[in-house]
């Protein structure tokens, strides 16, 4: 639109201009909102079984060495393994195979050598499962 047009039609610019501010501030809003969680969850097995206590659940850094099934997995950041044994208690799981993407840190530390699994990590999966 040329500035002649414009001054012939300023309420067509002021509305542009509303529309191009409502468009930006969308587009934060989404952009925040999708740093703002993280999270997925995804249950697998076809009954649901009955809560536990959080220290009922097993928590493993590899696979069992006896037959299990799969019932659920979860995926977030910032999250510990203990936060992800609760969420594993929740739905009756009888241990959490935890794995930690990228590594593992302890927020208090600075230094990668100072590293420890019981602190947070950046990204967090865990694994529920029953065993047969």
């Amino acid at each position: 639109m040329t500035d002649s047009a414009m001054k012939k039609t300023p309420k067509t610019a002021q509305r542009f201009a509303r529309i191009a501010r409502t468009l930006a501030a969308a587009t934060v809003a989404i952009a925040l909102a999708g740093c703002a969680t993280d999270v997925a969850n995804r249950y697998y097995a076809s009954r649901t079984y009955p809560p536990k206590n959080p220290s009922q659940v097993e928590v493993l850094r590899r696979e069992p060495g006896r037959p299990y099934e799969v019932i659920a997995d979860f995926q977030s950041r910032w999250d510990t393994p203990a936060a992800v044994r609760e969420k594993a208690a929740k739905i009756g799981a009888d241990a959490v195979i935890i794995v930690q993407p990228g590594g593992h840190y302890n927020t208090t530390q600075q230094w990668a050598g100072q590293d420890s699994p019981a602190g947070s990590s950046a990204r967090i999966c865990g694994t529920a499962i029953i065993y047969k």
